[in-house]
């Protein structure tokens, strides 16, 4: 396994953590007895396994449902001064809460701290007001930290990179967890800001947020080759020392083998990823366009700039995605979320656009006149069955 330092915690992070959301039993918390003991020997083989290749980061959720209170099982049988244990508990308008919650997640998991806290879900600016005001998590966090229960403070996201700037920019938080990958970089300028405040940089969901990746179409394969979608995605990630650790969602043991493959390669990259980055260039190029390629991103609103809130910015994306390079059950996933996923996926898909007047804050658009049809066109082609977020946050 690979190290790099985690920013200011100065702990020795695994370039690859195990990630807690696709072993558990249940999204729900659970009584101990119904979770049955094949699930649960599972998850202690898949926690074994992380342990002995060295990924000794172990991440998980008060929002995981059952997850917690499985690994309760498990880690106080591993030596606890080699492992970096984290949970995420959601920021609440009534601090009490939190630290309920917390409490609760200490509990599950059997141990008498754990190495890293984050407040899960800074999202917009409820979220932040909530987590940073004075009384509010934050300070419930570092009552915690002195108290001896919690190491270090952080904080998760999937909120627009602006609203994660201003949470970097408190200089309160040790390191972040957030989205950025191949297909989506536009966290890159927090990325940039977290570095500045020598913060740890933790990403999340990398292999299956960032493209359905265990079961890649047969296009991204060709493209990615000789590489794996996967392996290309780690090593795009990795390739970039700001960027510290890849969580890796493990459902069971062998999930790791294939991201193993990275290790040896990132010496390597700046020889590896030229060709390949080209080569997906050049398709989005010849499917898409040149001109929308380069431009369709530019002067967007956000979706509470949008009539009916639909998320233009998202939908386009994921349209690219599903013709570019086939990515059409991913884009499904994601498309479906919108209108469902509350602050953590917001806004709304595009199934009223044409009941909606989209010319004055599409005004700064290249494509203005186009996008209302293809916002169109992309609810044909993507729109189904609502779908909603498995966490319980």
């Amino acid at each position: 396994m690979l190290y790099r330092r985690f920013g200011r915690t100065e702990l020795q992070m695994p370039v690859f953590s195990c990630g807690g959301m696709r072993y558990q039993f249940k999204w729900q918390d659970v009584p101990q007895w119904e979770i049955p003991s094949d699930n649960q020997a599972n998850l202690e083989a898949t926690i074994r396994r992380s342990f002995e290749l060295g990924i000794n980061h172990i991440e998980t959720a008060r929002g995981y449902g059952s997850s917690e209170m499985q690994l309760g099982r498990v880690l106080p049988t591993l030596p606890r001064d080699q492992l970096i244990v984290q949970t995420k508990v959601a920021p609440q308008a009534n601090p009490k809460d939190f630290a309920r919650n917390f409490d609760k997640s200490l509990k599950y998991l059997n141990l008498d701290y754990v190495d890293l806290l984050s407040i899960h879900g800074i999202n917009n600016i409820e979220t932040f007001n909530n987590s940073v005001c004075p009384n509010g998590c934050l300070d419930v966090a570092r009552k915690l930290q002195a108290q001896g229960k919690v190491r270090f403070i952080g904080f998760s996201t999937h909120g627009a990179c602006d609203t994660i700037i201003e949470a970097i920019e408190t200089n309160q938080f040790d390191y972040v967890n957030l989205h950025w990958y191949y297909i989506n970089q536009t966290n890159w300028r927090a990325i940039e800001a977290a570095t500045r405040h020598d913060m740890g940089v933790f990403i999340i969901s990398p292999s299956d947020k960032g493209g359905k990746l265990y079961s890649p179409p047969e296009k991204l394969e060709q493209l990615c080759a000789p590489l794996s979608p996967m392996v290309f995605n780690d090593l795009f990630c990795l390739s970039h020392p700001q960027v510290h650790t890849l969580s890796l969602g493990a459902a069971r043991p062998s999930d790791f083998d294939e991201h193993l493959k990275v290790l040896d390669l990132i010496d390597k990259a700046d020889i590896i990823l030229p060709p390949i980055l080209k080569r997906l260039e050049q398709e989005a190029i010849a499917v898409l366009g040149e001109e929308w390629t380069t431009t369709w991103h530019l002067n967007l609103p956000t979706y509470d700039q949008t009539p009916g809130n639909i998320n233009i910015p998202v939908i386009l994306w994921l349209r690219n995605l599903a013709i570019a390079y086939d990515m059409v059950d991913y884009a499904k996933m994601r498309y479906n979320l919108l209108g469902n996923g509350g602050h953590w996926f917001p806004g709304a898909n595009a199934d009223k656009v044409e009941q909606l007047d989209l010319r004055t804050c599409l005004v700064k658009s290249p494509h203005a006149d186009k996008i209302p049809r293809v916002l169109a066109e992309t609810h044909q082609m993507l729109g189904g069955e609502a779908t909603q977020r498995l966490s319980s946050t």
